[in-house]
């Protein structure tokens, strides 16, 4: 996984929970404070209801026509969404019996309220009923009624009723600004979880980054300091890097030590068979020796790339090692004439060991050199990837002006000990050579015709 998307997951759930957590806390506090409200407007309301009920008891030789005073003008006001009521319950036993048997605030204006009792609202602990109705005007009224005895006068049922609208803009009010500092709040929190993301992430991006230093062959170890819960971490890489190159370093020993153990045994079996060169057997004997030193030193070379490539490559600078063959390859083949050209387009390097770059190249443009009549072209350039892998490639094309290679035949000089020509000299390894060690590097090797009218070869290999 690329530590940008692991770093976009982790913000975006962290977006997730603090929303979801503001969010939640956001209803929590939003109910809690309508019922803080509530209580408030309640405790109000209960206020009024214990004065009218004191005021509505008058002794026997009082005027039942007096108005409760409640200090509020508002229950003067008509439709003002200030009421109050007071309804009989039964007849009773009555002292005065022109007591009415309803008696309402101005503003109720021959208007009724309607009974918490006839929506099914309990009594609560205070012995009162607390609940939401709508009024004359169809507000939305906060009602609390409490069932009185008044003894002879019989029983009540007193009401007082306040505009609810003051509740829903308080609770209104109080969500907007709750509203906005959760959203500067939350804005808050995700920069600040987009900070730590960023910066707790910085010490894998470090070991990526030296990972990648590795790869390419600019460092052995990862360097610098690391926090406590990635240094472990670190600390195991860098053990593993020195396990494996301990690995490589016998890996190289033993394929030193089999060479020179097979080595010894067949140049005893060569100088026996040459001893008696003229007898058949010795012949038959002579030529295995020469394919088994063939494939020995086939198979001991590909061990060597193997055990080499596990290791942290190198960087090689391709120009030094094609100028070398040019001069090389010209002295060789000086009495044929041949002219080597070169066309290297910028400074590359190549991700891999000197010598195998030597090797792979080196017997392409020889193999050119035999081939061509008078002119190999030697053209390096960058390259694009190849179709399964993002690896950036550096393309090395030899072009010669020979005789060129059908298609049939382009399949069998890639087959190793192949040879199309057995007067030209060599063992039919060169391509088999280069074809294992392009495999190891995860590179390609294309046959094709060359503009020259003689054969191309394409090699495309990891560029550093």
């Amino acid at each position: 996984m690329r530590l940008s998307s692991l770093a976009t997951r982790l913000f975006i759930s962290a977006t997730i929970w603090v929303v979801l957590i503001l969010f939640v806390t956001g209803i929590a506090l939003s109910s809690l404070y309508q019922q803080a409200v509530e209580r408030s407007f309640d405790r109000r309301l209960n206020l009024y209801l214990r004065t009218l009920i004191a005021e509505v008891a008058p002794p026997e030789d009082a005027d039942d026509k007096i108005t409760p005073a409640l200090g509020e003008p508002l229950f003067e006001l008509p439709l003002s969404g200030w009421y109050w009521q007071i309804v009989r319950l039964d007849g009773g036993r009555r002292s005065n019996p022109s007591k009415p048997d309803e008696r309402a605030s101005r503003s109720l204006w021959d208007q009724k309220l309607p009974k918490l009792e006839d929506q099914g609202i309990p009594l609560n602990t205070a012995g009162v009923r607390v609940g939401y109705v709508k009024g004359p005007e169809d507000q939305q009224l906060r009602v609390v009624e409490r069932p009185v005895d008044f003894g002879a006068d019989g029983k009540f049922v007193v009401t007082i009723a306040g505009d609810a609208t003051e509740i829903f803009e308080e609770t209104r009010t109080f969500d907007f600004y709750l509203m906005a500092t959760f959203v500067a709040l939350t804005f808050g929190l995700l920069l600040t979880t987009l900070f730590q993301v960023r910066f707790g992430l910085a010490p894998l991006k470090r070991i990526t980054s030296g990972l990648t230093s590795i790869r390419a062959g600019t460092a052995e170890r990862l360097e610098g300091s690391f926090p406590v819960e990635i240094a472990p971490l670190a600390r195991e890489t860098n053990a593993l890097l020195d396990a494996n190159r301990e690995i490589v370093e016998r890996a190289r020993t033993h394929v030193g030590n089999l060479a020179h153990a097979v080595k010894t045994p067949l140049s005893v079996i060569v100088n026996e068979a040459v001893a008696h060169r003229d007898e058949p057997f010795a012949s038959k004997v002579l030529e295995q020796a020469e394919v088994m030193r063939n494939q020995v030193a086939h198979h001991l070379e590909r061990a060597r790339i193997a055990a080499r490539l596990t290791a942290v490559t190198t960087l090689t600078d391709i120009a030094p090692v094609v100028e070398s063959l040019q001069r090389t390859m010209e002295k060789i083949h000086h009495d044929r004439d041949i002219e080597i050209e070169t066309d290297i387009a910028a400074p590359l390097k190549f991700r891999g060991e000197r010598q195998d770059l030597e090797e792979m190249v080196g017997n392409l443009v020889d193999n050119a050199c035999k081939w061509a009549r008078s002119r190999v072209r030697i053209e390096v350039s960058l390259g694009s990837a190849m179709p399964d892998d993002a690896m950036t490639m550096v393309c090395i094309v030899v072009d010669d002006d020979g005789p060129g290679l059908t298609l049939a035949e382009r399949a069998q000089v890639a087959r190793r000990g192949q040879r199309l020509d057995e007067t030209k000299p060599g063992s039919g390894l060169g391509l088999s050579i280069v074809t294992d060690l392009v495999q190891l590097y995860r590179g390609s090797l294309n046959l094709g015709v060359s503009p020259f009218g003689g054969l191309r070869a394409e090699l495309l290999l990891p560029v550093g």
